[in-house]
């Protein structure tokens, strides 16, 4: 079962039982995990005529009572606080009260005794805690989180309320499989390590029975890593669709907000991205940026093909026709409009970057040696008055994650250099960032120069060459799945927790992964 359809299993168990006219009411969190698998014409298709956030609701005190309120919330101690005082004066006929994760035996005590009135027909655990954005990849939305980056002793409660999160969330993605997972974490990670400990100790004692599904001969593998070890990835310029919408433009929850890059018609100021929703977005997501172009053309195309035939109505039965396939003719419109004019405004960005003169210098201090070759690319592009002061930033950052133990006195040169181009720069920053992600911190073979296999594989690429110069580089994280298929992850690297004697993989699931991998640069 995959993320996206456990997701709406959920909502939809939530909302067909339940007959009649219906409010639906979320929190700031599960707001996003309804979003991304649930469309409004869906949950009119299931009554829910009203939704509203549970920290808004006091603004009204108009009584409600021939709508029946469904509540899908984090069973966080605000949210009980809300329910508390919001069941204290119902506005609702009937309450129907839904959590994302486990709650606490003294808050099924709080929303018992709030009950005065005993309007709250059910309470029921649906874990949802987790937001799918795609059938194979989930995100929390956790904001900041650079700041755990920093020493516990910073802010030690906040960094709790971090892992808290994160457990939360894994041990949620889990219910939702009904799996109990094999665990490892990347050793050299505190925060990693902390999280696994913390996730073991929940699965395997706490709520051990909660978690005691049926076994399968081959258990899921859950594998904690720190993005430290891989701090190349995000550094880099994308060229797939999906990858460069979100590093171009920004996607949160499946949307994207062009409001930030030009003015567009009201109906186009914010789009949905969803492969789920969307087919041409579906078979295209992880194509090369040439190709979609070509795609995009036969689409329009096509659109112009119906447009056509929708002209030549002459007949009774032609507007009968046009009548009825109306819908689908507004929605190829709106889709057909949504991919140009992402494709159109990257294009340009493209062109005013200089990203494809840039991206060529990124992918070589990715993927090859030449030291000397790079610090002269890389000089060139610092004094080209067309690059932007974050891509000169990131190229600083890519040279001195690659030459770091081997050229400090040209490494000074393009410090001082960028300082003097980028009025943005902050100093020290590429130095943070060595501090935190650099050679000595790191686990996996980033440059592929330290394992034997890893070196063999890059000359024999080297020989060959490559297809496309912009996406030759291949996540760590591809490496790591791939290890982890053939049994070869260094369990002195990375150790178990929990029952490993039951160690396995989904090998479907990691086999579609790993080609995801490849594609996109953000997976966590």
């Amino acid at each position: 079962m995959v993320l996206v359809t456990a997701a709406r299993d959920y909502i939809n168990r939530m909302l067909q039982d339940i007959s009649g006219m219906k409010v639906l009411i979320l929190d700031s969190q599960t707001v996003s995990a309804v979003s991304v698998v649930y469309s409004q014409s869906e949950l009119l298709q299931k009554e829910v005529f009203l939704v509203e956030l549970v920290d808004s609701i006091y603004k009204s005190k108009e009584s409600m009572s021939h709508l029946k309120a469904v509540y899908f919330l984090r069973p966080s101690s605000e949210n009980i606080q809300h329910l508390r005082r919001q069941l204290a004066n119902p506005r609702f006929g009937e309450y129907h009260l839904f959590f994302s994760n486990m709650l606490k035996d003294t808050q099924i005590h709080i929303l018992a005794d709030s009950d005065e009135q005993e309007v709250v027909q059910q309470v029921q655990e649906f874990y949802a805690d987790f937001v799918a954005v795609e059938p194979y990849h989930f995100t929390l939305n956790i904001p900041s989180n650079h700041l755990y980056m920093l020493p516990a002793v910073v802010d030690p409660s906040s960094l709790q309320h971090f892992c808290d999160r994160v457990v939360d969330g894994i041990a949620a993605v889990f219910l939702a499989l009904k799996r109990r997972p094999v665990i490892r974490y990347q050793r050299t990670s505190d925060i990693a390590k902390r999280i696994a400990q913390e996730t073991a100790k929940l699965m395997y004692q706490q709520e051990s029975g909660l978690f005691d599904f049926r076994r399968t001969e081959i258990s899921p593998l859950l594998l904690i890593l720190d993005r430290r070890d891989d701090p190349v990835t995000p550094l880099l310029n994308q060229w797939t669709y999906q990858a460069m919408v979100h590093e171009l433009i920004g996607i949160q929850d499946n949307k994207v907000d062009l409001r930030s890059i030009g003015d567009f018609p009201k109906d186009q100021q914010e789009v949905v991205l969803s492969s789920e929703q969307d087919t041409f977005f579906k078979a295209n997501m992880y194509e090369n940026f040439g190709d979609i172009g070509m795609n995009i053309k036969r689409m329009v195309d096509e659109f112009q093909q119906v447009a056509k035939s929708n002209q030549s109505i002459q007949t009774i039965e032609d507007m009968a026709r046009f009548v009825e396939n109306y819908p689908e003719y507004k929605k190829m419109h709106g889709n057909v409009s949504k991919h140009v004019t992402l494709v159109t405004e990257m294009s340009k960005m493209v062109e005013e970057r200089k990203l494809m003169l840039v991206s060529e210098t990124e992918q070589e201090l990715a993927c090859n040696g030449g030291q000397g070759a790079a610090f002269e690319a890389v000089t060139n592009l610092l004094n080209n008055e067309n690059v932007s002061d974050i891509d000169r930033l990131r190229l600083v950052m890519l040279y001195a994650l690659r030459y770091e133990k081997d050229s400090p006195v040209q490494l000074m040169q393009l410090f001082n250099k960028l300082a003097s181009r980028s009025a943005k720069y902050k100093p020290g920053l590429v130095q943070f960032l060595l501090k935190q992600a650099g050679v000595d911190k790191r686990t996996g073979d980033l440059y592929g120069n330290r394992d034997f296999m890893n070196i063999a594989r890059n000359m024999a690429r080297g020989l060959k060459g490559v297809e496309n110069v912009y996406t030759q580089h291949q996540p760590l994280l591809f490496q790591t799945m791939e290890s982890i298929i053939k049994g070869r992850l260094r369990d002195v690297d990375y150790p178990f927790l929990g029952n490993h004697f039951q160690q396995g993989r989904f090998l479907k699931d990691l086999e579609e992964a790993q080609r995801t991998a490849k594609s996109s640069s953000n997976i966590i």
